[in-house]
């Protein structure tokens, strides 16, 4: 079987190696350096499993730039392009997803599509009234960024938005690439309830994350230990002792705007959607406390240890860590950058230190999203929020 992988960053790539080993993939992506670099064999994200994959197993796979080679060589497309959140249309911009559906249908009826791209409730409805064709359907994805392949080799559920053959087509298509040990569930369900599962799951971790946050606020405020009152808690097994570690606030590529567009989708009175508004407002309130914390303690020269979302992960996309040096600089706060994986001297004009040694000296408070042992020489003058790291 021939499958196009139309987009390469996280998910695209890692559905992609996934598949080749199991059926004849064609990967693309109109970034020529990234195709330059896969021929090459450099992995242009960092995933240690995808790596090991990339290099290791024997896949049948063809990277490419060229349009006409992708469209012409598969009746299967599995799309994973950007569906960024727009702040003038409130609602995450599907115009390149669109754009490319019609161009497959365009080229043959009986294509068929699998969507991976985040998007709004009612989205693939719209799409099969408006060309009159079923052959779409979305398989939301549910991966951690480092963790990509693993986590679509050994998922924890296969959602498919389809109850007909098509999708029961689609379901083994998925379920056969999996590890032969797995005992992963598949549930059929209509394409907006698909829609609202991948939503909702990922706004109900942002509420679980902006809850931890806001009981850390609390705690520092009332100087009283928040580890202490988090073990407490989590030790009842209905809330469960994970996903409870403070942090400067959720960012990367799905959690806030999964929460934005779930809001704007639902667009019902204001007395509605409560939990998942305050959400939304609550990660916003952590960060400017993060930042009145750190002006308290009165830096002349503050040093910004990694910018990517968590550690593992080479995303800096919405990071967290981006509105604190943004609050910051309005504070008018001298800033420096310690980040290794930028080339560039400078990152939106601020120096990027690349000697841990230098970046340090230069800091009067060094302030870290998550801990990191290269900081444990610097610990007199870390600001973080990572409590649970000495454990």
């Amino acid at each position: 079987m021939k499958i196009s992988v139309i987009g390469l960053g996280y998910v695209g790539l890692a559905n992609a190696l996934a598949f080749s080993k199991y059926h004849s993939v064609i990967a693309y992506d109109n970034n020529s350096k990234k195709i330059s670099d896969l021929n090459k064999g450099i992995m242009p994200i960092v995933d240690n499993d995808m790596e090991k994959f990339f290099n290791n197993e024997d896949l049948d796979i063809t990277f490419t730039d060229n349009f006409s080679t992708m469209i012409n060589n598969s009746q299967y497309f599995l799309l994973a392009l950007p569906t960024n959140w727009n702040e003038v249309s409130k609602c995450l911009d599907t115009e390149v997803l669109r754009i490319m559906i019609g161009l497959i249908f365009e080229e043959n009826q009986n294509n068929k599509i699998i969507i991976k791209s985040t998007i709004p409730i009612g989205f693939i409805s719209k799409i099969r009234r408006k060309y009159r064709n079923n052959n779409i359907l979305f398989v939301p994805e549910f991966l951690r960024e480092g963790t990509a392949l693993h986590d679509i080799l050994y998922p924890s559920r296969i959602i498919v938005g389809d109850e007909t053959n098509l999708g029961y087509e689609i379901g083994d298509i998925i379920y056969n690439i999996l590890d032969k040990n797995n005992n992963t569930k598949l549930l059929y369900v209509s394409p907006e309830e698909a829609e609202a599962i991948k939503l909702f799951s990922n706004t109900y971790l942002a509420t679980r994350v902006a809850f931890f946050n806001e009981l850390d606020t609390f705690a520092e405020i009332e100087n009283l230990r928040t580890e202490k009152i988090i073990q407490g808690m989590c030790l009842d097994p209905r809330i469960g002792n994970y996903y409870n570690n403070p942090s400067f606030g959720y960012g990367g590529y799905c959690l806030p705007k999964d929460t934005k567009q779930l809001v704007s989708n639902i667009d019902i009175s204001e007395d509605s959607c409560c939990i998942i508004k305050a959400t939304v407002k609550s990660n916003e309130l952590r960060k400017k406390f993060i930042v009145s914390r750190i002006m308290k303690l009165n830096p002349k020269k503050v040093g910004i240890y990694r910018l990517n979302m968590k550690l593992g992960s080479d995303n800096i996309k919405e990071s967290a860590i981006l509105d604190i040096i943004n609050y910051l600089q309005e504070n008018k706060i001298k800033l420096t950058i310690y980040e290794p994986v930028i080339k560039d001297k400078y990152f939106e004009g601020i120096f990027v230190e690349k000697d841990i040694n230098r970046f340090a000296e230069y800091s009067d408070l060094i302030i870290a999203n998550r801990y990191n042992e290269e900081l444990k020489p610097f610990l007199e003058k870390l600001y973080i929020r990572d409590i649970f790291y000495k454990n």
